[in-house]
């Protein structure tokens, strides 16, 4: 499959690198990526990664080539919680004045920003950072309005990375096409009433993944759901009122089987199929994840579902490279089976060392 590739607005001035969040730890498979990402555009160049740091920095050779990199989009990229296109960092901003020195670099980026947001990465080291971020923010907020750069819903997104109080990179992303969260991180409470917090990864995941809530997670529809107890995901698809078949050999939280829309069967996850097709699959098994995604394949292939979202429980080595091979595995059988098909990966916020996948149908 060829995912559409979105333009995103050129900037006054190109930045000159890429910038990515990720999760300390994943910075190799993060620039990993971005390498193959840029070099299917034509862009080479070279990455700047130190580990557990939650970023990733991606240089072009030629500066030339970043109006070629702007095809990037966030959604298209695994390991990345956020892409921005930046420029810097800018080095010993000065404690008695850091507004301007900010404000000029932003404005060599767009000449109005429909929002600014300061970020730091998310790890252990950078917490105490926070703290000057958010006081700092305030200033430099009035200082952008004051000279009318905040406006216009349809402009670019002005960000600035705090490394330290005294070292930033600015850049900007387009809203459409980058996550709609400060840090790249959805801001989720784990409800009292959900069995467990794994209930949180399937929330992130329909925010990520399904663009029509309204249309796909329609009330009455039917779901299944594998590896289910005891009953975090379930208590998701419940929520919405989808009538759920839980697999799994475990006991089940007795409030969803109250629900009246809960059937609770104990079998073999690798060998239940549905009397009838369903309208979603969710599975969050304990397996190796090719056998998890060879499964997902054949519930699309052989019509038991239209959608589908399954976890893949990474190794410790290799994990980027296990990604693309559970990508084979998927489009192998579909391609096999004629079934044009959407497929997409995100290690999300809730997944600590996991991804997210996402399978459907192609309607278009």
């Amino acid at each position: 499959m060829n995912p559409s590739i979105a333009t995103h607005p050129a900037p006054k001035s190109s930045p000159d690198c890429l910038l990515l969040y990720c999760r300390g730890g994943f910075e190799k498979e993060c620039a990993a990526e971005i390498i193959d990402h840029a070099l299917a555009l034509g862009v080479g160049g070279y990455v700047k990664a130190k580990p557990d740091s939650g970023y990733v920095v991606f240089v072009p050779n030629d500066p030339k080539t970043m109006a070629a990199a702007r095809r990037l989009r966030w959604a298209d990229l695994i390991f990345a919680r956020q892409l921005i296109f930046a420029s810097g960092p800018l080095t010993e901003l000065p404690p008695e004045d850091r507004v301007t020195p900010l404000l000029e670099q932003a404005r060599g980026l767009a000449q109005r920003f429909s929002d600014c947001w300061l970020e730091t990465a998310d790890t252990n080291a950078a917490k105490e950072l926070s703290v000057f971020v958010r006081k700092f923010a305030v200033p430099f907020r009035k200082a952008l309005e004051r000279e009318a750069l905040l406006g216009g819903s349809k402009t670019l997104r002005l960000h600035v990375f705090f490394l330290d109080s005294a070292t930033a990179y600015v850049g900007v992303a387009d809203p459409h096409h980058a996550a709609p969260w400060p840090m790249g991180i959805p801001r989720l409470k784990a409800p009292r009433s959900a069995p467990s917090r794994s209930t949180l990864k399937l929330e992130e995941a329909f925010l990520v993944f399904v663009a029509d809530p309204e249309q796909d997670l329609k009330p009455a529809m039917t779901a299944v759901d594998l590896g289910a107890a005891p009953g975090g995901w379930t208590w998701q698809l419940v929520r919405r009122h989808l009538r759920t078949t839980a697999i799994d050999n475990g006991p089940l939280d007795p409030a969803l089987l109250d629900t009246g829309i809960v059937e609770h069967l104990r079998v073999d996850g690798f060998r239940y199929r549905p009397p009838k097709p369903v309208d979603w699959l969710v599975c969050d098994m304990v397996e190796q994840p090719a056998r998890i995604a060879a499964l997902v394949a054949e519930w699309l292939a052989q019509g038991h579902c239209r959608q589908a979202i399954f976890n893949l429980k990474l190794p410790m080595k290799k994990r980027y490279e296990e990604v693309r091979r559970c990508r084979e595995i998927i489009a192998a059988r579909l391609d096999k089976a004629g079934i044009d098909y959407r497929l997409a990966f995100k290690q999300l916020y809730h997944d600590r060392a996991e991804i997210t996948g996402y399978l459907a149908l192609d309607r278009r």
